[in-house]
């Protein structure tokens, strides 16, 4: 993926006043969603995410630095900086909030004290570095390069290298995600492929080629570690059932026709019943996963969306530009917003409970005679055990 250079000259948002505390109104008439922009860094703000029970926000940027922002405030209360010599393509927490890693095209991948703000240690890899991630037992480091499409697997306290998989993928690695049981590494690259890497087994167990139609820009999994949710070039994003190994004969759930080229990020919400993506169209959408459309567009930033993050309550959206901003959006009453109820009505649907998991979710009925007691989860979930003998948890290389 070609990386972002930096601000645009004479950017639009930069005229916008934001004064502490305040909030900005989406000028689209019926969408209503009130938003702060965070400004303070130079460079294209590559990754973002909520942090300290989503009281802050955790960014890096290609200004070689890294801020935590207090969210009531909109200001950075922390920057580490000094020590990367180039860009920053990712930073990540650990469970604990007391170590950050951050990844850079300087070729190093750092670990730093949140409390004090000083490094703990500093690991040199071939190639620039493309992403990290934290496994969430806190006791490991995953991250890709892009020499040899190399995958590195390091432990989280003095950074000894565990795992060096040279020519991993047959092309760039874009992002790596550790399971949320700890128990393998998913990663997708611009070959188009995604790998799981079993860290017991230190093998590969599952290889899905031709996951998309182009290269995968982002991937992350659901909390229960049951779905993972990638978005690629290709403008599609996809949910694949990873537990079952549904996807095998029925493929995965795809959410398309939202953003108008490349798709660059995506999340999951805690549950799993909201997907958020950004876009190289500078927009953001936000999905109904459970029902596979589209509830809500976003607009306001002035380039491409880098890196976008729900918060667990699913109240808030943090998302990243090559703007060299930040945006805090406020979706919490966002099923109450006009062209969302009539986006859902033209559907001709109604909220009905799952039988099985509990969940409410909405029911679009083509035939009355058909009515859904299950959610799209749910119902796929049925499917695989009525059809077909469940797959062992890590199957064989595809």
């Amino acid at each position: 993926m070609p990386p972002p250079q930096g601000c645009k000259q004479g950017d639009p948002l930069a005229t916008v006043p934001l004064l502490p505390q305040s909030w900005e109104w989406d000028h689209e008439k019926q969408a209503q969603i009130r938003f702060k922009i965070l400004k303070g860094h130079s460079g294209a703000v590559t990754s973002c995410n909520f942090c300290f029970d989503d009281t802050k926000i955790v960014s890096g940027s290609y200004d070689s630095t890294v801020k935590i922002w207090d969210i009531a405030k909109t200001s950075p209360i922390q920057t580490f900086k000094e020590n990367h010599t180039g860009p920053i393509s990712e930073c990540c927490l650990s469970p604990d909030t007391k170590r950050l890693i951050t990844a850079s095209y300087d070729k190093t991948l750092k670990a730093w004290d949140t409390e004090t703000g000083k490094m703990l240690w500093s690991q040199e890899q071939d190639g620039l570095i493309t992403t990290c991630h934290i496994s969430y037992d806190g006791k490991y480091i995953v991250s890709g390069s892009d020499m040899e499409n190399a995958l590195f697997i390091c432990d989280a306290e003095h950074a000894k290298q565990l795992a060096s998989i040279k020519e991993y993928h047959r092309s760039t690695i874009n992002k790596c995600r550790f399971d949320p049981h700890n128990q393998r590494i998913a990663t997708v690259s611009s070959d188009m492929s995604i790998k799981f890497w079993d860290i017991i087994a230190q093998s590969t167990t599952i290889t899905i080629e031709g996951a998309h139609r182009n290269a995968i820009s982002d991937c992350c999994f659901s909390l229960d570690g049951h779905y993972l949710c990638t978005a690629g070039w290709d403008e599609d994003i996809k949910l694949w059932d990873i537990r079952t190994g549904e996807f095998r004969s029925h493929g995965p759930i795809t959410l398309e026709q939202g953003h108008i080229g490349i798709v660059g990020c995506c999340d999951v919400s805690k549950d799993a019943s909201l997907v958020v993506s950004g876009g190289y169209d500078k927009s953001i959408v936000i999905w109904d996963a459970q029902e596979a459309y589209k509830k809500l567009s976003l607009k306001g930033h002035g380039d491409w969306v880098t890196d976008i993050a729900i918060s667990s309550d699913k109240k808030w959206l943090v998302s990243s530009s090559k703007d060299c901003t930040l945006r805090i959006w406020d979706i919490g009453s966002a099923n109450n917003i006009p062209m969302v109820i009539q986006a859902v009505k033209k559907r001709g649907s109604k909220i009905a409970k799952c039988e099985e998991c509990k969940k409410s979710f909405l029911i679009f009925q083509n035939n009355e005679d058909q009515i859904e007691t299950k959610c799209v989860f749910c119902r796929l979930t049925t499917r695989t055990k009525n059809v077909l003998p469940v797959p062992p948890a890590l199957p064989p290389d595809l």
